[in-house]
């Protein structure tokens, strides 16, 4: 059913012909590439093979291309999968195959992983201002260059060659090593920095010559800080800035995607009476089918919200429980819903009239919220760059069947009657017309509901199959 209140689609990335300097070709070809090396731990298998696709080649021709992978996840054990480690995938995938650094206390512990990755060469330089410059023809040849440094005397010294890659419109990831995540706000000195308990001044400094800045010192977003900083760098074709915690980067950090499964399962497979709802940005990312899937493998019962009806063919599922909108929801629907003990939403979007004034009845700590491109449960882990339709299929196959919630409903339900037949003199009354409209729906027909009154009484329709 298509309504006016739904909110705009999910942006993807769009080049802006209006900026003020040119991209090259190969680097908009580039940017269009990479949200699939980003999401390339969503991608792998549907979670479930073990060897990385052939993704890029090795730069040739002076163009920065996708490469090939040197080994496959399955191969690596709980040390190797680390946050190191996720950082040198990455790099070599964007096409990075020479790291220009300068040792220091606070990044040692990154390089030893990013000189252990085959696809990367790692260069020492004399000095930091030269390792940037490095990376700044690195970039102008390749398409895209990086370099490592250390905490504040480090990054103060790369700075002039970083404002020269901004002038220049080059993509170029510096790499900051940045103090053990424990001590910040502490309120103490460290060595390397201008004698004050403030580890911000570095980040200050970059923040205006650089497009994008990511301070990682904690592993929960960890991954995703650093892929959204390398999608803008190609993106922007502008240096970005990513500081990481020295403490951080050789603890275990499972891929994304297989984490957030495995977290959703273990949450789900808890609940007494688990439900799910489907949202409307499942058609964003696709996952009408892969949601309906879910619903058939695991018993649960499962509702839309009211910009959702229509979106997935479930008015016909057996569990199919009716349009959860709080207090104005189908009948004994929203009474299933905020009396379970877990609820996965699929693609909502609450807003103000889709939560009914906000007045929904549901609790954080019991909710999964999946979106086309990341996973919030409860009130623990959010995981980034998580592709909806292959979080979905993969929770399919780790979830135990769970009836409970459709059989309380089964238990309370009572169905609707018929309409009083209208007088040929009184006047017309809604569920009159609504009765009228119901007759005419077919698989080919198409409802349009405006976000009035009409809204309301179109989630008592029942829509053929096909009709949306």
């Amino acid at each position: 059913m298509a309504t006016s209140s739904l909110s705009a689609p999910f942006s993807h990335w769009i080049t802006d012909s209006s900026r003020p300097y040119r991209k090259t070709n190969h680097l908009i070809a580039k940017s269009a590439k990479i949200h699939s090396a980003i999401n390339l731990d969503a991608h792998v298998g549907s979670l479930e093979t073990s060897t990385l696709p052939s993704k890029v080649a090795r730069p040739h021709n002076g163009v920065a291309s996708i490469v090939q992978p040197s080994y496959s996840i399955a191969a690596l054990g709980p040390s190797e999968a680390t946050l190191g480690y996720h950082l040198a995938r990455r790099l070599v995938e964007i096409g990075v195959g020479d790291v220009f650094s300068v040792p220091g206390d606070f990044n040692l512990s990154l390089l030893d992983h990013l000189v252990t990755e085959p696809g990367l060469n790692l260069i020492g330089c004399c000095n930091e201002l030269n390792a940037g410059y490095a990376a700044d023809g690195y970039a102008r040849s390749r398409g895209v260059g990086a370099c490592v440094v250390t905490f504040t005397v480090g990054g103060l010294s790369v700075i002039n060659a970083i404002a020269g890659a901004y002038s220049e419109n080059l993509p170029l990831i510096c790499i900051v090593g940045g103090p053990n995540s424990n001590d910040y706000g502490r309120n103490q000195v460290l060595h390397h920095t201008i004698g004050l308990p403030d580890f911000t001044q570095e980040l200050r400094c970059f923040q205006t010559v650089t497009c994008h800045q990511a301070v990682v010192n904690n592993l929960e977003d960890a991954q995703e800080q650093i892929d959204t900083a390398i999608f803008t760098a190609l993106r922007e074709s502008k240096p970005v800035y990513i500081s990481i915690s020295c403490n951080l980067t050789s603890i275990p950090s499972p891929l994304l995607s297989a984490a957030a499964v495995e977290a959703a399962a273990e949450f789900l497979n808890k609940a007494v009476k688990p439900v799910m709802v489907a949202g409307p940005n499942l058609r964003i990312a696709k996952a009408c089918d892969t949601f309906v899937e879910l619903a058939d493998v695991s018993g649960y019962a499962h509702a839309v919200m009211a910009s959702a009806k229509g979106l997935v063919s479930t008015e016909h599922h057996a569990h199919f429980i009716g349009t959860y909108w709080g207090t104005v929801s189908t009948a004994f629907c929203a009474e299933i819903v905020e009396s379970a003990d877990a609820y996965l939403f699929a693609g909502p979007i609450f807003n103000d009239v889709s939560s009914v004034g906000y007045s929904l009845l549901i609790k954080k700590e019991k909710a999964i919220i999946v979106q086309p491109d990341r996973v919030v449960i409860g009130n623990g882990p959010t995981f980034g760059f998580v592709e909806m339709n292959d979080f979905l299929k993969a929770l399919a196959k780790r979830l135990n069947r769970n009836t409970t919630a459709y059989e309380n409903y089964h238990r309370i339900y009572i169905p609707e009657g018929r309409p009083l037949k209208r007088d040929p003199k009184e006047p017309l009354r809604v569920n009159v017309l609504v009765q009228h409209i119901q007759n005419m729906l077919s698989s080919k027909t198409t409802v349009i509901a405006e976000t009035g009154d009409m809204w309301f009484n179109c989630q008592k329709l029942k829509l053929p199959s096909g009709c949306g």
